[in-house]
C-alpha cells in the first residue's frame, strides 16, 4: 500500500480548516448541504455523462487505488523471472509447468504457459504486446474520468453560485438577510476548487501514474517471457530486466 496521496489529501484539508480557524473563521460555515450536494452530485454527473457504464463501473472499482494501490516491487519480479529462466535453461520449458502454478503475476503465468505450450515466438510476442497495450490503454480511463471532474468541479461551483446571487437579489427586501446569503452563494465555488484540487486532481494524477508503473512491469514481463522462450543465459535476463527498472526511483515518485 502507498499512503502518500491519502496523506497529502488529509494534509491539504488540515491546512484549509486550520487557516480558516486561524483566520477566526468557523469551518462549520463551509458545510452547507445544498452546496456540497450541487458540487459533488454534479460534479459526479456529468463525469459520467462523457462515458460509457462498462468504463464507469470499471472507475469507480479502480477509484480506491488511487489510496490504497499497491506499487509492486520490481526487484522481486526480476528474481521470479531469472528463477524461471534458470529453470528453463537447465531443464528444458517444461520443466516449468508446475512453477508456473504458483506465479502470481497473471501475465507472467499466462506467457509462461503459452511458451511451455510451443506458440511461435512472434506469435506470442504479438499476443502478449497486444495485451499490454489493451491494458495500459484500459488503465487510463479513470484517471481519465478524474482529471476531467477536476475541470467539470470549478464550474459546476460556479453554477451554484450563480444561483445563489440570484436567490439573493430575491431578497433585497431583506438587508439582514444579505450577508447570509451571499456568504452562502460563494460557497459552492470554493468547494468546486477545492475538491477539483485537494480531491480529483490528485487522484487522477495517482492513478495516471500506477498505470504507467503497471505497463513498465508488463512490458519487462514480455522481455523476460521472450528471453525465457530464446533459452537466454540467466545472468543476460538479469542484466537486461534490470536496465529496464527505474535508475533513481522514478517509478515511486510517479506513484506518489
Amino acid at each position: 500500500m502507498d499512503p502518500l496521496t491519502l496523506i497529502g489529501v488529509v494534509l491539504a484539508f488540515i491546512a484549509i480548516f486550520v487557516s480558516m480557524i486561524m483566520e477566526g473563521g468557523n469551518p462549520a460555515a463551509l458545510i452547507l448541504i445544498p452546496s456540497l450536494l450541487l458540487v459533488f452530485v454534479g460534479t459526479f454527473g456529468v463525469g459520467m455523462a462523457g462515458m460509457t457504464m462498462p468504463d464507469w463501473i470499471f472507475s469507480m472499482k479502480t477509484a480506491k487505488d488511487a489510496f490504497i494501490g499497491k506499487v509492486g516491487k520490481p526487484d522481486a519480479l526480476v528474481e521470479t523471472i531469472v528463477k524461471c529462466a534458470e529453470v528453463a535453461r537447465r531443464e528444458g520449458l517444461l520443466a516449468l509447468e508446475s512453477q508456473v502454478q504458483t506465479i502470481e503475476e497473471p501475465l507472467l503465468k499466462r506467457g509462461l504457459e503459452l511458451a511451455i505450450d510451443g506458440t511461435d515466438p512472434d506469435a506470442l510476442a504479438d499476443v502478449l504486446e497486444a495485451e499490454v497495450s489493451a491494458t495500459h490503454k484500459r488503465g487510463a480511463i479513470p484517471a481519465k474520468l478524474f482529471e476531467n471532474m477536476g475541470g467539470y468541479a470549478p464550474t459546476i461551483g460556479i453554477i451554484g453560485t450563480v444561483m445563489g446571487l440570484v436567490n439573493v437579489l430575491g431578497n433585497l427586501d431583506e438587508p439582514s438577510e444579505l450577508g447570509h446569503l451571499i456568504a452562502g452563494a460563494f460557497i459552492a465555488t470554493l468547494w468546486g476548487v477545492l475538491t477539483a484540487n485537494v480531491l480529483w486532481l490528485p487522484m487522477g494524477n495517482k492513478l495516471k501514474a500506477l498505470n504507467e508503473i503497471n505497463h513498465q512491469r508488463n512490458e519487462m514481463i514480455v522481455e523476460g517471457v521472450l528471453a525465457i522462450q530464446g533459452g537466454a543465459n540467466p545472468r543476460m535476463v538479469d542484466r537486461k530486466l534490470r536496465a529496464l527498472l527505474p535508475q533513481d526511483g522514478s517509478a515511486e515518485k510517479k506513484a506518489a
